[in-house]
């Protein structure tokens, strides 16, 4: 299965976003991906203006997401980007477009309240865990930037048969961030001896450093700093290989992880 990462700078307006990532979908399409992977909120960040996200959440089938939903022919697509909850607040919500359709959708369930940011003040929490579904003939299982902090979720997925995770983030440059960054999604990959492809968003608050990480821990994609897109195949066999060596799937000793009652 071939995966597109799409690495962009969100603007503060959803059209020049929108006209970002359509040029992504267009590429990706060149390079023959099965799947292409946008990074968290990008219908509109403006690091001036922390209204910015409820100001310009729209609906599911808002102009936005119409125009990414018709470019989703003969291509899977995932992104974040925030949506009403109908009481003053937004999720922050992750879609999955194939082929004109949303086909999946995921309410981000860890909030980003660390590192002296409150995401819980604007944002709704989700309570559900994340889907599994398939691409290209692998199961991808998804999650949402800080959620790569919570080993659970990712297990969660990998007992619902996920052999790829696939995380857009907007990850915030610090000291020691983007260290946190590769070790975390490295953890992740080899905890379920999957892949993980984790998309950053680039802008002047973000890291970018979009990642492929191979089921035995290997940094097989990077794409830096600045915007980019990049592809990588991820092979079947290799997670077969990863899994028969290093069987923690099979040798683990807990129950799978549960979401705690609300």
């Amino acid at each position: 299965m071939k995966v597109a990462l799409g690495q962009f700078a969100v603007a503060a307006d959803w059209q020049t976003n929108q006209m970002a990532c359509l040029d992504l979908i267009a590429r990706a399409k060149e390079g023959r991906a099965d799947l292409l992977v946008l990074p968290e909120g990008i219908l509109a960040r403006d690091i001036n203006d922390p209204e910015i996200m409820p100001k310009t959440a729209q609906p599911l089938d808002g102009p936005f997401m119409t125009g990414l939903c018709a470019a989703s022919q003969d291509i899977t697509i995932m992104g974040c980007v925030n949506v009403p909850d109908g009481q003053g607040r937004f999720h922050n919500t992750l879609i999955v477009l194939r082929d004109g359709n949303i086909i999946a959708r995921y309410r981000k369930i860890h909030l980003y309240d660390a590192f002296s940011a409150r995401e819980s003040d604007r944002t709704a929490a989700g309570h559900t865990l994340p889907p599994v579904i398939e691409v290209g003939g692998l199961k991808v299982g998804v999650m949402t930037c800080y959620d790569v902090r919570f080993p659970e979720i990712a297990r969660a997925l990998a007992a619902a048969g996920a052999e790829v995770i696939a995380m857009p983030a907007a990850w915030v440059r610090g000291p020691g961030k983007e260290h946190h960054w590769r070790v975390l999604n490295t953890a992740r990959a080899l905890d379920n001896t999957c892949y993980v492809v984790a998309v950053g968003e680039c802008g002047p608050r973000n890291c970018g450093a979009s990642l492929v990480i191979d089921p035995l821990g290997v940094v097989a994609l990077d794409l830096g700093e600045g915007p980019a897109i990049g592809f990588y195949d991820l092979n079947p066999a290799r997670i077969a290989h990863a899994r028969k060596i290093l069987p923690v799937l099979e040798n683990r000793r807990f129950a799978d992880p549960t979401l705690c009652p609300v």
